[in-house]
């Protein structure tokens, strides 16, 4: 049994989805990072980094924080979603590596300084913005010559799906067809569309009261614990 610890945010749908994918048993834990319960003392013990998603495996009590290593376990564990033969395996790491420290990490400042912080620094929303519309053309351009992002569907998917599948911040999925068309194939699948539900009533609905973003962008998180 695999206990899974995550919100509906894009980090913790990659766990779902792959949980679905794999067939693996799973219990949802939600954690409201809204209310700061990700920096509680129980979950640090399972997440010391404070983030979701992790995981426990409860076939032998390994704990795992960080998306891309839980995807990597999950699919090593299964023998699914990420071949071994060479070179298609590293092709795998290697764009679960561009999702983990590219394509996420900068989709997310885009969101953060243009829709929840407009105004704070026009360098920042600049910046980000910029060097998130390069990330979608490289994405676009390599689904204009395979498939899927690592060649054949797999955890590469899972990592980039959920941070383009709903654009956001003027992006027209227009200008990127091949990416249209991958995002539209990802959609319809079955297990993805079961894991995009976990935890979907759980979603803010309108805009963060002032304790919100006090726990997500205050002092909270930067605390000592």
């Amino acid at each position: 049994m695999i206990e899974l610890y995550a919100w509906s945010t894009p980090n913790g749908r990659k766990v779902s989805i792959m949980l679905e994918e794999v067939g693996l048993p799973y219990r949802v834990h939600a954690i409201d990072i809204a209310k700061g319960e990700q920096f509680a003392p129980s979950f640090a013990k399972i997440s010391p980094n404070h983030k979701i998603p992790a995981i426990v495996d409860t076939d032998n009590g390994l704990h795992l924080m960080e998306s891309g290593a839980i995807l990597l376990y999950l699919a090593e564990k299964t023998g699914k979603l990420w071949p071994q033969e060479f070179p298609a395996k590293w092709r795998v790491v290697e764009w679960l590596m561009w999702q983990m420290g590219g394509q996420g990490p900068f989709l997310g400042q885009v969101h953060h300084f243009v829709k929840f912080n407009p105004g704070k620094s026009a360098y920042a929303e600049e910046r980000y913005t910029k060097e998130a519309r390069r990330l979608w053309r490289v994405l676009d351009q390599r689904l204009g010559d395979v498939e899927y992002v690592a060649g054949a569907y797999s955890i590469a998917d899972m990592a980039t799906f959920p941070w383009v599948r709903n654009p956001r911040e003027g992006v027209d999925l227009a200008s990127y067809p091949n990416l249209k068309r991958w995002i539209d194939a990802i959609a319809a699948r079955p297990a993805v569309q079961r894991g995009l539900a976990v935890l979907k009533d759980k979603t803010r609905q309108g805009p963060m009261d002032a304790r919100q973003r006090e726990v997500l962008f205050g002092n909270t998180q930067y605390q000592r614990r």
